[in-house]
């Protein structure tokens, strides 16, 4: 087994946190390396790309979020052996990521800015990718994204549902994705009512 230590900042949720869910799931050890947002300054030079989160695995460096979660999926059993059912995992996360692409930016925006851009994503593009996620879901059964089991595609959807439900995207209405892709909430749902997601969150005192 590798030695493993993966770095991402010190939440719960965001790019790093299917990885951290994979490994834990998959029973395998690894060195959680929770960066406080007050050290990030200091840490991002020493970053391949000044961007979290960085798998080291064995003394080799590896980044891109999509890039962790298909080796750690393929470490944990959590990413599909069969060729089209891994592409629909990698088109999963791809389209999660494009998302995560545009609400990053919002989050270091004056809040005059912020509003205007996050309103413009809730009458465009988030409509356009949660449809489009939630037609995916059901063409693919109606219970996960790839393979018809949970997959690291599905933690990563999940972590993304949560994050546009909480309430803490100002100006994205928390009832948004139930509107427009119920078919997310309940995924988002069954995907954190897992054993192993639910012992893990139990361990770190966060309820789920």
């Amino acid at each position: 087994m590798s030695d493993l230590k993966l770095t991402y900042f010190d939440f719960h949720g965001g790019r790093g946190e299917p990885a951290r869910l994979a490994l834990a799931m998959g029973g395998v050890p690894f060195d959680d390396d929770r960066v406080p947002m007050a050290d990030w300054p200091e840490r991002k030079a020493g970053t391949p790309f000044g961007a979290l989160p960085v798998l080291v695995a064995d003394g080799k460096v590896l980044t891109q979020s999509n890039a962790i979660n298909r080796y750690v999926g393929k470490l944990t059993g959590l990413y599909p052996s069969d060729f089209w059912q891994a592409a629909l995992c990698d088109e999963t996360m791809d389209a999660v990521e494009d998302m995560l692409n545009v609400i990053v930016p919002t989050m270091f925006m004056p809040d005059d800015e912020k509003k205007a851009r996050r309103e413009e994503l809730v009458e465009g593009m988030f409509p356009l990718y949660l449809k489009r996620l939630n037609k995916n879901l059901a063409d693919h059964g109606g219970r996960y994204f790839a393979d018809d089991r949970l997959t690291i595609a599905d933690l990563k959807v999940a972590m993304l549902i949560r994050q546009m439900t909480s309430g803490i995207m100002d100006h994205v209405p928390t009832d948004l994705v139930e509107k427009i892709a119920p078919g997310l909430v309940e995924h988002f749902q069954r995907v954190m009512k897992d054993p192993s997601i639910k012992a893990y969150y139990a361990k770190k005192g966060v309820e789920v």
